[in-house]
């Protein structure tokens, strides 16, 4: 057996695992959970922004998982959007009222980075849960996705939310775009990763 994890694509049948999955990577996450500093509402909420945020990547065959779901990632392949509806409903619904105005500048500055030229591949979300970890998960599921990039000749792009993430992302090939801060948040690095 080897020990290399197996990708596959997450089904739309275990969409609710993989938004799990994500939710306990993401349990320590900076800038998670100054949005949702409560132990209770992030475990409510997170997979909700999940799915409005990024949940058309599973729809859309774009979203991977090892056999074992300790890990996932969602991409949003070119052409796909985001549902700024969709995701508007739910920050409004789950965000406390005195960290919108900062939350509203923290998108306002990711729009400013984010390429809207094409092609693009967009990861919202890459995460591996706490037991998952240290076995090669995460790299196997970005070079799973990254492949597809490569052989589009399309870019990649992503934000890094965790500092202690960014060397990862550096080592598949991402360079460090800029800065994005306000108010109390901490820091998001923007990410670019060129045509291969």
């Amino acid at each position: 057996m080897s020990d290399i994890p197996v990708i596959s694509v997450i089904g739309v049948e275990a969409a609710d695992k993989a938004f799990a999955t994500l939710t306990a990577a993401f349990i320590a996450d900076p800038v998670m959970r100054w949005i949702y500093p409560a132990a209770e509402d992030y475990l409510d909420a997170y997979p909700r922004f999940l799915k409005a945020f990024c949940g058309s990547g599973i729809a859309d065959g774009t979203a991977f998982a090892d056999e074992t779901l300790s890990g996932a990632c969602i991409w949003l392949a070119p052409g796909s959007r985001v549902s700024d509806g969709a995701v508007g409903a739910v920050v409004k619904e789950t965000v406390a009222p005195e960290r919108l105005e900062t939350f509203g500048a923290i998108t306002e500055q990711i729009d400013q980075y984010h390429p809207h030229d094409e092609p693009l591949w967009y990861l919202p979300c890459i995460g591996v849960d706490a037991a998952g970890q240290g076995k090669g998960v995460g790299s196997a599921l970005m070079k799973h996705a990254l492949r597809l990039c490569d052989e589009q000749g399309a870019r990649a792009y992503l934000e890094s939310s965790n500092p202690a993430n960014i060397s990862l992302y550096e080592r598949h090939g991402f360079e460090v775009m800029g800065r994005i801060q306000a108010g109390s948040a901490p820091p998001i690095t923007p990410m670019i990763r060129e045509r291969a």
